[in-house]
């Protein structure tokens, strides 16, 4: 593979960057006007479900579709589906209908259009790059992901200071129309699945069926996939839980709270420049094990902190955000190295699908846990659940010897 790969990465990167920045201010504007309109916590959290529940539910079904369809035009049909529910969402603003169900509806069909996009651009990576330098690329894309995690509610929150919702809403309309510019410029080889018949319900079937074999029958994948989904169940409550624990625990206020939603989001944009500018001699598998150490430390430590050590505690959060970025990455090179591109789009939404109900098990049970135990002692107990899977990892011998030959 010739140096091409660069320039395409180039304008999808460029494409990427516009849609995700714009989709991240767009949401944390949401949230804010959501928040001032109703006060209502209860409120978030079904706007928050009503965003991931559709994307859990069809997910393995979208990357039976995924791997039969051609990515490119599935990615650029994804983007614009989402932008046609931000307008219609936006119009019923100007036209003065502020109904809740209606803004529920909206970011469920939102959704919707996620549960094509993202495995669609997984799998094609490895169909447009070297397999050298997928860990690199996976790196990038969380420098990507970072900075619009951190600059993206800032614009947000300055959106919606100075404009009305419907007109920070056609911010989304923007991204996702330079995302799709920017596909024109790329061409992702044809998959073999894209020639068969279209699938009715059995084929569906039987082609999720597939993809999950292929994750069984690698004893060692298996292995990864289970440990990683153990430690979101535990990772993903946690993040809902920082906000607490920077109020009741260390007694901060709304400037606390933004550094360590900050502080997070650096450590994230640091780990992925790190992989990104530098080509690592470890094995992959090793830095995913690592990863789950770190995290597992950085939150278990966290609990243990006195009231008196915030500065401390937003230490503990930065390397918590490095060592979750080398994880990120780590996994998704892993993944795309064994699994063959033509079951990629249905391995990974089969994984996001399973990564995104923990997510929706701590937005139902994070308020009950931290009232019932504490939110200090949650930390310390899934902390180190995190880290008992990093040791697990390492004394697993099929999990170790993935990947051995390729690193």
């Amino acid at each position: 593979m010739d140096n091409t790969w660069k320039r395409k990465f180039g304008f999808l990167w460029m494409g990427q960057f516009f849609s995700l920045i714009s989709s991240s201010a767009v949401g944390f504007a949401i949230i804010i006007w959501l928040s001032l309109q109703t006060g209502s916590a209860e409120v978030l959290a079904y706007a928050a479900i009503a965003g991931l529940l559709p994307q859990a539910l069809i997910g393995p079904f979208a990357g039976v579709y995924v791997d039969r369809w051609d990515r490119k035009k599935t990615m650029m049909l994804a983007d614009g589906g989402i932008a046609g529910c931000t307008l219609l969402m936006s119009i019923s603003f100007y036209l003065g209908y502020e109904n809740l169900e209606l803004i529920y509806l909206m970011l469920g069909l939102r959704s919707v259009g996620s549960a094509f996009h993202m495995p669609a651009l997984q799998a094609s990576i490895p169909l447009l790059a070297p397999q050298s330098e997928l860990l690199r690329i996976a790196g990038i894309n969380q420098i990507i992901k970072s900075i619009s995690n951190i600059a993206g509610p800032a614009l947000g929150a300055l959106a919606i200071g100075l404009l009305s919702i419907g007109n920070v809403l056609l911010l989304d309309i923007a991204g996702a129309a330079i995302a799709i510019f920017s596909l024109f410029f790329i061409s992702i080889p044809s998959q073999n699945e894209e020639t068969k018949p279209r699938p009715d319900i059995v084929q569906v079937w039987q082609d999720m069926k597939i993809g999950l074999g292929e994750v069984l029958r690698n004893r060692g994948l298996s292995f990864l996939f289970l440990y990683s989904i153990i430690a979101g169940f535990c990772i993903m409550p946690i993040s809902v839980l920082f906000p607490l624990m920077t109020i009741e625990h260390f007694h901060g206020g709304k400037f606390e709270m933004s550094i360590i939603e900050t502080t997070w989001g650096m450590g994230m944009l640091i780990g992925g420049g790190l992989l990104g500018i530098w080509k690592s001699g470890i094995r992959k598998v090793i830095i995913v094990n690592i990863s789950h150490l770190l995290i597992g430390a950085a939150f278990l430590w966290s609990g243990w902190l006195s009231e008196q050590s915030f500065l401390f505690f937003t230490v503990l959060t930065g390397i918590g955000g490095i060592a979750g970025s080398f994880y990120s990455a780590g996994f998704t090179a892993i993944v795309q190295e064994e699994i063959p591109p033509g079951l990629l789009g249905r391995v990974f939404s089969m994984y996001f699908s399973i990564e995104v109900l923990p997510t929706m098990l701590g937005l139902v049970c994070t308020g009950f846990v931290a009232d019932t135990i504490g939110v200090n002692f949650t930390f310390i107990i899934l902390g180190f659940i995190i880290f008992l899977v990093g040791i697990a990892s390492f004394m697993t011998p099929s999990l170790m010897n993935l990947n051995k030959s390729k690193d």
